[in-house]
């Protein structure tokens, strides 16, 4: 059983979110804050201009309106006044019985435009794409900005953490233009939620307002300010997270102590069986997982063990996976060793195992009231322990750790049966005293002749005897050796 215990939400470069909030609470600056995220940098003032952001693409049609009047111009200059409402724009680019030439740019009157429902600032220009249509927002800036900027932090944070939020957004935005592309920015995480006029508030709106054209700058160049939820305590390096990218004094790992309001801050432990490993990545008998970190403290790769050998595997590849916050994960583990098949009942049973990373790992034992734990695991250097246990009545066995249970072995107990004889009398002892079966050998087969519960003494007729004990649920079954009754002979 592998135990994954994690930290933090998203890639970890640049400003943790609620780390961010954090700080906020505690007193600091948004430049404070910026300060210590983006270390190198300073605070900048960049120019307006527009951004253009990717709204739909690859459709067959969709709908582009307004609650008022608005106008669609074509690549020949064309206009085109349209009533309040909305048309439909399909491949033909017909509007009001006109043949209109691509690309079409739609312009708002006295209220915003909608496409697809939603509604956004500025203008929208549509193209025909060989997958389909495109249609592309195009405004300014920081109305851009408004519509981001709530949809990147929740309701109710400090101002400096909106403040904090949209230079950081501003900067990345600058830095990460695509002039010579169909659009610039992505509305989703492949570049910055944004929501247009419905993710609007008046706190982020101000946050905006208040920060205009300020951008982070290092060498007189606006940096790609990345920014992400939760780091859980450490962020980390932009090399460490992309090996392809170069490392920039700005982007590198610090430590992050007031991460911990996130609720990602740090994952309830994730039980990882070998055979779902072994699933999820296509492998055969995983026997370990490990590890291997980078210069951030978080997993670079991890190494799985099988019977061919070992086989290494990105994070990245891990995260998407398994489902994973983020890379900040550890792996530890733990195996219980299947005891002796059978133990004889008043002796010990050693139990062994191995464990990796669990300090207050426990040895359980299933009992009338449930599992209860019967010893805490205290592993030598290379991990393995070794405990001994009185063998008392069989059972389950199963390690423990953090309410996380590995698979159960199972402990069987085999009752203990002395034989002893003196002519024809057979004496029977069974520990713990459990009904018996005192059987003779015919010419055929084994024949019961005699019962008990725990002793029997008794002259029986010469011949070959042996002992069953039915064990029941707490003990296994077993026959004792044969043993001889002979006649007593007087004389020579």
């Amino acid at each position: 059983m592998f135990l994954l215990d994690g930290r933090g939400w998203g890639h970890g470069v640049g400003m943790s979110q609620w780390g961010a909030e954090g700080y906020a609470r505690h007193g600091f600056s948004y430049r404070q804050i910026l300060g210590h995220y983006y270390p190198h940098t300073h605070i900048g003032i960049a120019d307006p201009r527009d951004v253009r952001v990717l709204l739909v693409e690859k459709r067959t049609a969709f709908r582009v309106g307004s609650a008022a009047p608005f106008l669609v111009v074509d690549a020949r200059g064309r206009k085109v006044h349209l009533p309040a409402g909305s048309v439909l724009v399909n491949r033909k680019l017909v509007l009001r019985h006109k043949h209109l030439r691509q690309p079409l740019r739609f312009e708002p009157g006295a209220q915003p435009l909608r496409v697809a429902g939603a509604a956004y600032r500025g203008s929208v220009v549509v193209k025909v794409k060989p997958k389909g249509l495109m249609a592309v927002n195009v405004l300014p800036l920081d109305r851009y900005l408004r519509g981001v900027v709530p949809w990147e932090v929740p309701k109710g944070w400090h101002t400096q953490t909106y403040e904090a939020q949209a230079v950081a957004a501003r900067s990345y935005t600058l830095a990460t233009l695509h002039p010579n592309e169909d659009f610039d920015l992505y509305p989703d995480q492949r570049s910055q939620m944004y929501g247009g006029v419905g993710a609007e508030r008046d706190a982020t709106n101000l946050a905006v307002g208040a920060t205009a054209g300020q951008v982070l700058v290092w060498r007189d160049r606006i940096i790609p300010a990345f920014y992400f939820s939760t780091s859980g305590g450490k962020t980390s390096s932009v090399h460490d997270a992309w090996p392809r990218a170069h490392q920039v004094p700005y982007l590198v790992s610090v430590n992050d102590p007031y991460d911990y309001l996130s609720p990602h801050h740090v994952w309830p432990t994730v039980a990882l069986p070998a055979g779902r490993v072994a699933a999820v990545l296509h492998l055969h008998g995983v026997t370990d997982m490990r590890v291997v970190e980078n210069s951030s403290g978080r997993a670079l790769a991890v190494r799985v063990r099988t019977a061919r050998g070992w086989k290494r595997f990105s994070s990245q590849v891990i995260r998407k996976e398994f489902k994973l916050g983020s890379t900040d994960f550890t792996v530890n583990a733990m195996r219980l060793d299947a005891p002796p098949a059978r133990t004889l009942f008043g002796t010990h049973v050693r139990v062994e195992g191995w464990v990796r990373g669990l300090g207050r790992a426990r040895l359980q034992q299933l009992t009338d009231r449930g599992w209860q734990t019967v010893r805490q695991i205290h592993p030598s250097k290379s991990g393995r322990f070794s405990l001994s246990l009185p063998a008392r009545r069989s059972t389950q066995l199963r390690l423990a750790y953090n309410g996380i249970a590995g698979d159960t072995v199972a402990l069987r107990i085999t009752p203990r049966v002395l034989l002893t004889t003196e002519g024809t009398k057979l004496h029977v002892s069974v520990a713990p005293r459990l009904p018996l079966q005192v059987q003779r050998l015919t010419k055929r087969a084994w024949k019961p002749v005699a019962h008990s519960t725990g002793t029997f003494n008794r002259v029986l007729r010469p011949g070959s005897y042996r002992v069953a004990v039915l064990g029941g649920p707490s003990y296994v079954s077993s026959v004792s050796k044969p043993v001889a009754l002979h006649t007593k002979q007087i004389g020579p």
